[in-house]
């Protein structure tokens, strides 16, 4: 039988009834603090521009507060570094609060043929909408209290020594063998960046590179899966020198295609495994990172805008202002565009109420497209499209949409979509679906002991949390199946499932009080040759 290293303090857990009192007490002290470091932005907005002296600024502080009461816990210990309840507070912080805040400052909103008189207005409607939503996320994130999610017998998933050599080979072999192939195919290196932009030069090819870039992450598990099996604390130098190498590689396979989100999430799965599997990573470390990933999408954003012409410009010393002139992609751009949809949602909301009859919604349409990208073309080539068709006409007025020719790649977000198929009053409801993913997510964790290879997995979902928020339907299903069905058939045939059993205890009690993977892991890894030994 397998016992955790979680120790007597991680079992010792407080009754529900003193754990729930516990939470009280927090959530009593998060949420002044949250509010009155909103009203202190708020007050420091409207010193400095009285556009600031407008309604909208209410209900947008109002989603600041119930965002900021969890990125306040997340920042005070209260919750692991990698809970998606604090990693979607505090990216939360920005979706809800700064950025709608950061467009009334600088004056800087989407494209659009006929954009509304005032958008703070629209700002704040939207922002009504989202406290509402945000009130339904918090009463469904707490699924895993209510609906009885207890910890009881359960698999836990070993790596097999054997297994994981004979299957690490055959997966590393056929992506780099893929990749390799599509770089042939579209004429090395330089075709394949230049292919970029090219709206037909990747079609139909979804499913080679659900396959082909799945390199990188396949080889950072084998480095994790290998460092926790010799038992060795490695440094922090050699662990940034493994993730600069997989940024490299994440650049390699897939990010010269123009996909920051491709390299972006993957280091945030890969700085995962490493907190989970090989060392913790503390909170200032995640703070740096999400600097230089914000700057990592800016840089980046000039070669998805030229291709390889930005690698030239690069070179000269005034180069990264010559293309911010040349594109117009400037740092706000990366913060309010890449980063947030308030101004496409506002506008949203604006083009639905102003001009009901220029739209006819969805009802449904955009999250059945998204479901048929699991067929792919070649054996559907009709298949219905996705919130291309609906995003288009919300923007152009009612069939607008010409295939190949007229079409929006806007993203919308949850809230976005929801209001292409349903209308504004279906805002509140989406946000049900984030907090049962959260609540889902949450749950998992507790139940993994510190030696269960789903852990390789778990940042994943963690990830999916947010690209929920942020993202649409098509985004989604494509997040999951290219980043994840590979990864999860390696660790999959790679481990051994063993059948332990473990006191039932409270999700949030467990997930508060479960410390983290620590730094010199002394875990067992079935060998293949027998049963896994006991700690």
């Amino acid at each position: 039988m397998l016992r955790s290293e979680q120790g007597a303090g991680a079992l010792d857990e407080p009754s529900g009834r003193s754990f729930r009192r516990v939470c009280s007490q927090a959530v009593a002290r998060s949420f002044p603090l949250a509010s009155y470091l909103c009203c202190l932005v708020l007050i420091l907005s409207v010193a400095s521009s009285d556009r600031f002296v407008h309604w909208f600024v209410v209900p947008i502080w109002l989603c600041g507060v119930l965002v900021a009461a969890d990125a306040v816990d997340w920042f005070r210990g209260r919750l692991n570094v990698f809970d998606p309840i604090g990693i979607v507070g505090l990216l939360g912080l920005h979706f809800f609060f700064f950025a709608p805040l950061v467009h009334v400052y600088s004056d800087y909103w989407m494209s659009s043929m006929s954009p509304p008189a005032d958008w703070r207005d629209w700002l704040g409607g939207m922002a009504f909408l989202n406290f509402l939503g945000l009130l339904v996320y918090r009463f469904f994130r707490s699924g895993s209290r209510s609906w009885g999610w207890s910890i009881a017998s359960k698999t836990v998933w070993l790596i097999d020594h054997r297994r994981f050599l004979a299957v690490l080979p055959v997966a590393l072999i056929l992506t780099g063998v893929l990749q390799f192939w599509v770089y042939h195919r579209m004429g090395g290196v330089l075709g394949y960046m230049s292919a970029y932009g090219q709206a037909e030069a990747f079609q139909g090819m979804g499913w080679i590179f659900m396959i082909s870039e799945s390199f990188p992450i396949i080889a950072l598990i084998a480095f994790a899966i290998y460092a926790r099996h010799r038992r060795v604390g490695y440094s922090w130098a050699v662990i940034i020198s493994v993730l600069l190498a997989y940024l490299s590689f994440k650049l390699f396979f897939g990010g010269l295609r123009g996909s920051r989100s491709n390299t972006i999430w993957g280091v945030f799965w890969a700085v995962g495994i490493i907190h989970f599997w090989v060392r913790r990573v503390p909170k200032k470390a995640i703070l740096v990172g999400i600097v230089c990933l914000v700057s990592f999408m800016y840089l980046y954003g000039f070669y998805k805008a030229l291709g390889v012409e930005a690698l030239e410009a690069f070179k000269a010393s005034d180069g990264v202002a010559v293309l911010a002139g040349e594109t117009g992609r400037t740092l706000e751009v990366t913060i309010l565009s890449d980063l947030a949809r308030s101004d496409v949602q506002a506008f949203l909301l604006y083009r639905l109420l102003s001009h009901p009859e220029d739209y006819q919604f969805g009802l449904g349409r955009t999250y059945l497209g998204a479901a048929a990208l699991l067929v792919p073309r070649f054996f559907w080539p009709g298949r219905p499209p996705t919130k291309v068709k609906e995003g288009t006409d919300v923007q152009y007025g009612a069939g607008s949409h010409i295939p190949g020719k007229l079409e929006s790649s806007r993203v919308y977000g949850l809230a976005g979509e929801a209001m292409l198929n349903f209308g504004p009053l279906a805002v509140p409801l989406a946000f049900a679906m984030l907090g049962l993913v959260v609540a889902r997510v949450r749950h998992i964790l507790p139940t993994l002991r510190p030696e269960d290879a789903r852990f390789l997995l778990y940042p994943l979902l963690i990830n999916l949390c947010f690209v929920i928020l942020v993202s649409d339907s098509d985004n989604v299903v494509f997040f999951i199946l290219k980043n994840g069905a590979l990864p999860f058939l390696v660790v999959a045939a790679s481990s051994r499932r063993i059948t332990v059993s473990a006191p039932s205890r409270s999700t949030d009690a467990a997930i508060r009080l479960r410390p983290a993977v620590r730094s010199q892991p002394r875990l067992p890894i079935a060998s293949g040759y027998g049963e896994a030994s006991d700690q």
